[in-house]
């Protein structure tokens, strides 16, 4: 079955649903929550991720590239800080 929702503002409460192979182009999801949720494959392009906080989150095997990482922290390290350390590593090495 395909549902195609286009141009409607709604909040939506889904609950015990397979989304598998969904699409979301120019949606807006803010304040949205996810709880217990599969994103496994998922890919993000072009999407803002600003103020997001997660917890309790299997980030394994998750790859980040040409993305702005300011402010972003990880266990309450700066990732700018990281990089930076890991790369004075490299030069050194």
């Amino acid at each position: 079955m395909r549902v195609e929702i286009k141009a409607v503002s709604e909040r939506l409460q889904v609950e015990d649903a397979d989304l598998s192979e969904s699409h979301f182009s120019d949606a807006r999801l803010k304040g949205s929550r996810f709880e217990n949720v599969s994103l496994e494959g998922a890919s993000f392009s072009n999407v803002s991720l600003a103020g997001a906080a997660f917890s309790d989150t299997n980030l394994s095997g998750v790859t980040i590239t040409d993305s702005n990482l300011e402010g972003m922290s990880i266990n309450g390290v700066l990732v700018s800080d990281l990089l930076q350390a890991y790369l004075r590593q490299q030069q050194g090495s």
